[in-house]
């Protein structure tokens, strides 16, 4: 049974190609667009059975015409993942509309749809559940997301044909970002600071929180790809939901977790915060006048109901999640 997994060589498509691979699943078609060549490194340590363009994808989607008989599931990870990009028409007919047709097309071939949906519809909230009356997304990139969770629940409210299900991500980091640059994760980018510069950058005091105080729910792409196949394997559950730990854990913490696992691949040992902020190998800078007001100093996903349709598997913390991290980052990317 055919696996079409869209996004394929990008950070979390990747490591659900890998995940399903672990399984010894390798009838996958990777849809992708490879314009930015590089991404195939993403793919490379992985088993597919055909790679396909993301434009001849569509069009075959909304043509009906792609040859395969027998798909079990589509992992719709596939969308323009750059909030900084303000190019709404771009945005919308790339998140949304991409998605809407795959979304149809899968309920009229009664195929279970797994897509990306993200915590940025929220906004500047406080409080993160998967309601209506809390959703309030900040830039077109959030919105092109809101949009289509609006479709999922009037569609589930008429009756689906197929399993859908959205996943609101919250700050995910992990292995096989590289190529996203300045949307990497902070993990990733606190790694490679330390790794050129001997220290880490953070944010100081703004908006009630202290130095390196403000708090994100990060999570681990090894624990989104787990959730995405835990849906995988119960087709008969549907719905939008929050996709982080439900803890949030101080940047401070990545930091420390960062910088405290590059010391241990060289054989130094563990320091707290204070004797890391002591020795300058964290330190802070002003909080950017450009972005205060429009920066989020906490999320945390509300996990309720992931944990209520079954999901019982405890999430990594920073600190083993970056640790696990960054011993890749060290095999493959230095």
């Amino acid at each position: 049974m055919t696996i079409i997994v869209t996004g394929a060589a990008g950070f979390i498509g990747s490591n659900i190609v890998k995940a399903l691979n672990q399984r010894g699943i390798t009838d996958i078609v990777a849809v992708d667009n490879l314009s930015k060549g590089e991404k195939f490194k993403n793919l490379a340590e992985c088993d597919i059975a055909h790679y396909l363009d993301k434009h001849e994808f569509i069009r075959q989607v909304r043509a009906h015409e792609l040859p395969y008989n027998d798909i079990r599931a589509v992992f719709h990870q596939g969308a323009c993942s750059d909030t900084m990009n303000h190019d709404g028409k771009y945005m919308m007919d790339n998140n949304y509309q991409y998605t809407l047709d795959l979304f149809d097309w899968c309920q009229d071939e009664r195929i279970p749809f797994l897509y990306a949906s993200s915590a940025a519809v929220y906004g500047k909230g406080e409080v993160f559940q998967e309601t209506r009356e809390l959703e309030k997304p900040l830039n077109v990139y959030g919105y092109s997301k809101f949009l289509f969770d609006q479709v999922l629940r009037r569609r589930m409210a008429e009756g689906l044909t197929a399993q859908a299900v959205g996943f609101r991500y919250f700050n995910v980091y992990g292995q096989m970002e590289q190529h996203k640059g300045r949307m990497a994760s902070v993990a990733f980018h606190h790694f490679h600071q330390y790794r050129e510069n001997g220290y880490v950058n953070l944010f100081g005091e703004n908006d009630g929180y202290g130095n390196g105080e403000q708090t994100r729910d990060f999570v681990s792409v090894e624990d989104v790809a787990k959730v995405n196949l835990f849906f995988f394997d119960h087709p008969e559950l549907s719905g939008i939901f929050n996709l982080g730990t439900g803890h949030s854990q101080q940047f401070n913490e990545l930091a420390a977790a960062t910088v405290n696992a590059c010391r241990a691949a060289e054989g130094k040992p563990e320091m707290s915060l204070e004797e890391l902020v002591k020795e300058e190998l964290i330190r802070y800078i002003p909080f950017p006048d450009a972005l205060k007001g429009k920066y989020q100093s906490f999320t945390e996903a509300d996990i309720t109901k992931l944990r209520e349709a079954g999901y019982t598997e405890e999430f990594f913390d920073v600190k083993q999640g970056v640790s696990r991290y960054v011993e890749w980052m060290l095999k493959n990317l230095v």
